[in-house]
């Protein structure tokens, strides 16, 4: 799915702006990969683990997104460099239509100024505006306290834990926590 281009300031004065991607970022989204995965043990993936990221296939993974009707992503762009990207998913399967999952990640260097809260905000109007999704979904990893606030902020709470779902590489065990916000479109909506 195509996301027109939105342009926003951050908490320090710099300029954002998130977009769908495209063939030109694929450099840059690779080394982000990379860096983000280095920078902390809460997303799913170790900086080694990136080499079978290729420039081919990310480019096919952008046109495959940008073309769909059941998901989307956005990447954040701060001074030309990637900044963080997300996605929503769905299916239109009759028993599981109405849940989507969204995923989200950022430099560090970027955390705390606006661009999580963004790409929610977006990845919430793009749900609302699909009638058929009724609750949004995600997961994050025990100790990750500063996702967990924005999550909560969105309005995610958490319905479950997935115990010792994640093994780091010191073979030490995290939790992974399964959250959800329910979509209410207005008052007929929520009786």
């Amino acid at each position: 799915m195509l996301i027109r281009d939105i342009e926003f300031t951050l908490k320090d004065g710099r300029k954002a702006v998130l977009h769908s991607p495209r063939e030109e970022d694929v450099p840059g989204m690779l080394k982000y990969l990379v860096q983000s995965a280095g920078e902390t043990d809460f997303l799913l993936r170790y900086p080694e683990e990136c080499g079978k990221y290729t420039p081919e296939a990310e480019k096919a993974l952008f046109e495959r997104m940008n073309a769909s009707e059941t998901e989307a992503m956005l990447a954040c762009t701060v001074d030309g460099r990637i900044a963080g990207n997300c996605q929503i998913t769905w299916n239109r399967r009759i028993k599981t239509g109405h849940r989507a999952s969204v995923a989200i990640a950022l430099l560090k260097e970027f955390w705390g100024l606006g661009i999580g809260t963004r790409m929610f905000e977006e990845m919430i109007r793009i749900a609302e505006a699909d009638p058929a999704i009724l609750q949004l979904e995600l997961e994050f990893i025990e100790g990750n306290s500063r996702a967990r606030a924005l999550y909560e902020k969105m309005g995610f709470r958490i319905t479950g834990v997935n115990p010792d779902a994640i093994r780091l590489k010191d073979g030490s065990f995290r939790n992974e926590y399964v959250m959800m916000k329910k979509i209410v479109r207005g008052q007929k909506d929520a009786d």
